[in-house]
């Protein structure tokens, strides 16, 4: 459980800024993935601050079944977008796409921004495609919301939201034709398959560790534990309110019920009985309205929640492989430098001197015992050991950039991430706090119009 004096939610700013104006004539929402980067701006930007270069205000909407009375039948949701960044051609671009279209942008995303935290999809496998109720209304609706808000996560991304991919996601008239050139030329050089893929894919394994962890990335680890730690627990909690006010509408529906039975028998006060009933129905009725409107909305968005965090998480981890990758070839690149350094010794007359234990001993007798233990056979070695260890050393010199670019990429995707967590964040407990003022305010009004009637009534004893 969570310290009583620690909040995973006491990093949430809940004042709301004004909207600023825009040259195209509507209110942009200000916050993270609105910001359009000015001079002054940017002045106190730290290296890791990430930089907005306009905004992009994404919506799908408009669900169509698609190919209807057909074994193709699919559903077409309206991608739409207000943007002034200068990469796309329009500033109001619109489409329609498909699910897989959206699978196929989440994927290659993650291809060509591996540091990005790329937002995960909606899962395909759901009982609705077993029971075949996938184009019903309520499973549309359900499944344009979790779309939408995987493009606002794209579109809050400075790095994301400019890339041509998700440009093309929206204007493109021939999608198809830029999936296909998009596969068979990826943006980004072709990805090597030298030494270093050969050394690293060979003596990495599952169980390997950072042996120098960085202190940044481990506080980050133990962020991400918490806060899913937090998500967890709120989505345990929230289930079983959930549970328990469905209890509850069946409850009030029954008390009605009897009720209206009472109000037959006691035939001096039927009316207000049946009033009293038919306020109860009310609010059995704004019971359940609430958990469809308010509860289960807030659920699902805590689920994505905490998938998103998941893909953070992916990104710190594939970050750790890169430094072992580093770690993996500088050790590989030590063995075969002090395996030369031993031959050399060899053949040097300073066997002795080596120092290399009885591992080198052995070795010594195994290559006696095979005839290979000859000057001659110990410098073509030498020779070969020598263009390995170049090889080596280019490797880990690539390996090292390789894994310092990462790390900053790393850094300042997680200030993206927080920006983008901490406003949905404000959005999910606002929504749950708009929906249950809702409720109890019009529980009140229910309950105002009744109680002076129930007032009223009189039984003679």
């Amino acid at each position: 459980m969570l310290g009583d004096d620690e909040d995973v939610f006491d990093s949430v700013t809940w004042e709301s800024p004004a909207a600023p104006s825009n040259d195209v004539g509507y209110a942009v929402p200000s916050g993270p993935g609105y910001r359009q980067s000015t001079s002054e701006s940017d002045e106190g930007r730290g290296p890791h601050d990430p930089k907005w270069e306009g905004y992009l205000i994404t919506n799908v909407k408009d669900p169509v079944k698609e190919l209807a009375e057909t074994k193709d039948t699919y559903v077409s949701y309206l991608v739409s977008a207000k943007t002034n960044l200068p990469i796309f051609s329009t500033p109001n671009p619109s489409s329609r796409r498909r699910f897989q279209d959206f699978v196929f942008l989440r994927n290659h995303l993650a291809k060509d921004f591996p540091a990005c935290v790329v937002p995960p999809l909606p899962g395909k496998h759901r009982l609705e495609y077993v029971t075949g109720d996938r184009f019903s209304p309520e499973f549309m609706e359900r499944r344009r919301s979790d779309l939408n808000r995987f493009l606002q996560r794209l579109a809050r991304h400075p790095t994301l939201q400019r890339s041509t991919l998700l440009r093309a996601f929206f204007e493109s008239t021939e999608w198809h034709v830029i999936m296909h050139q998009h596969v068979a030329h990826p943006p980004g050089p072709e990805s090597s398959t030298g030494v270093m893929d050969s050394i690293s894919d060979t003596l990495l394994n599952a169980f390997s560790r950072v042996r120098k962890p960085d202190e940044r990335f481990m506080s980050m680890r133990e962020s991400v534990d918490k806060f899913e730690e937090g998500i967890t627990v709120s989505e345990r909690l929230w289930t079983r309110v959930r549970n328990r006010t469905n209890d509850l509408t069946g409850d009030y529906h029954d008390l009605a019920v009897a009720v209206q039975g009472l109000g037959f028998l006691e035939s001096g006060i039927t009316d207000p009985l049946n009033h009293f009933s038919n306020t109860l129905l009310e609010f059995s009725a704004l019971l359940r309205h609430t958990t469809h409107t308010t509860t289960d909305p807030f659920l699902i968005h805590l689920h994505s929640l905490l998938s998103y965090s998941h893909a953070n998480r992916a990104v710190l981890k594939l970050r750790d492989q890169k430094q072992m990758d580093f770690e993996e070839l500088s050790d590989y690149l030590s063995g075969v430098t002090a395996e030369r350094d031993r031959l050399a010794a060899i053949i040097s007359g300073h066997a002795g001197s080596s120092g290399l234990g009885l591992g080198a001993y052995l070795k010594d007798r195994v290559d006696a015992l095979r005839g290979a233990d000859d000057d001659r056979s110990r410098v073509e070695k030498m020779r070969k050991l020598d263009g390995k260890i170049k090889e080596l050393q280019d490797a880990v010199a690539t390996a090292h950039e390789t894994s310092d670019a990462f790390s900053e990429e790393v850094l300042r995707e997680q200030t993206v991430f927080q920006y983008a967590k901490e406003a949905e964040m404000k959005e999910m407990l606002g929504n749950l706090a708009d929906g249950q003022i809702e409720f109890y305010k019009a529980a009140m009004e229910e309950w105002d119009r009744i109680i002076p009637i129930v007032q009223r009534i009189r039984v003679d004893v």
